[in-house]
């Protein structure tokens, strides 16, 4: 693997995962960091854990001993400063840029909630500016040296998922899905416009697939027999994971405490995460 650092939009060369795309929008990333992965988490709608499976992911590719950091693109609805108890601002450094908040074990994030001078202020802005926030995250912010940067983007296919895909250099998406059927229709959109973006989708993680009983430990599918490996068939893309509706998960990111899992349900997805065969050749645009 070459020292790629993911500043494609600054030069006339480009990784190889970059080949198809547009290379237009490609914003250039701040130029005193270097970043190697660049994952991004989505949905086709809101309301299934996305922000909680990408802090899980991010955890465990941490514990695989990797730099890892968490952008945050959710700009209207953010929550992954709650997740890691993060209550310190963001500061701007005249000569690096935008220094991005740590979690207690040294995770790296940057969100709007770090910016905003109180966490609960409501985010009333068009799209444009949300936008333009979401490029400066990447282009603004200090990042230094990452191994891997977890995008987590809103749900939906609108446009901050639209300008994630044209602005920042993913090298594919991993998304999160329910076991109810209108949310797997729902998910199809998201994996379309995926494609059409000629962005690689990983795969997909199914949460609260089932309820474990406490007593016997039977799962219980609340939302009736999932058909996942079904769907993810019809649609060639792999399975990462099932993840239960758990109290534990809720409660930890409640309290600011998701570092301190203790749960594997998505230790296999962190693993084809890793073995990606990502090559950083660089190749002529």
């Amino acid at each position: 693997m070459s020292s790629c650092s993911h500043n494609c939009g600054s030069c006339e060369r480009t990784c190889s995962t970059q080949s198809g795309r547009n290379l237009d929008f490609i914003a250039p990333l701040n130029k005193f960091s270097s970043i190697k992965h660049v994952i991004g988490v989505m949905s086709g709608k809101g309301g299934v854990g996305k922000s909680s499976v990408t802090s899980m992911l991010a955890v465990h590719m941490q514990r695989l001993g990797y730099k890892v950091g968490i952008l945050d693109a959710d700009i209207t609805g953010p929550s992954i400063p709650k997740a890691f108890g993060i209550k310190q601002k963001a500061v701007n450094d005249q000569a690096l840029g935008i220094l991005p908040v740590e979690s207690k074990n040294g995770m790296k994030i940057m969100s709007i909630n770090v910016l905003l001078e109180n966490e609960e202020d409501p985010v009333i802005w068009r799209g444009p500016v949300i936008t333009g926030v979401v490029k400066q995250f990447w282009t603004d912010v200090f990042w230094n040296d990452l191994d891997y940067l977890f995008v987590d983007m809103p749900p939906g296919t609108g446009d901050v998922t639209l300008t994630v895909f044209q602005s920042i250099p993913l090298d594919g998406v991993v998304v999160v899905t329910s076991p109810q059927g209108l949310v797997s229709m729902i998910v199809k959109k998201a994996c379309g416009m995926a494609e059409k973006m000629n962005i690689p989708v990983i795969g997909i993680i199914e949460n609260m697939s089932y309820v474990k009983c406490p007593d016997c430990g039977k799962e219980i599918d609340i939302y009736g027999k999932s058909n996942l490996e079904d769907f993810a068939k019809d649609l060639n893309i792999a399975v990462l994971g099932k993840m239960p509706l758990d109290a534990d998960i809720a409660r930890l990111c409640d309290e600011g405490r998701i570092e301190g899992m203790a749960c594997n349900y998505l230790e296999d997805a962190a693993k084809v995460i890793e073995n990606l065969k990502i090559e950083h050749t660089n190749v002529q645009i």
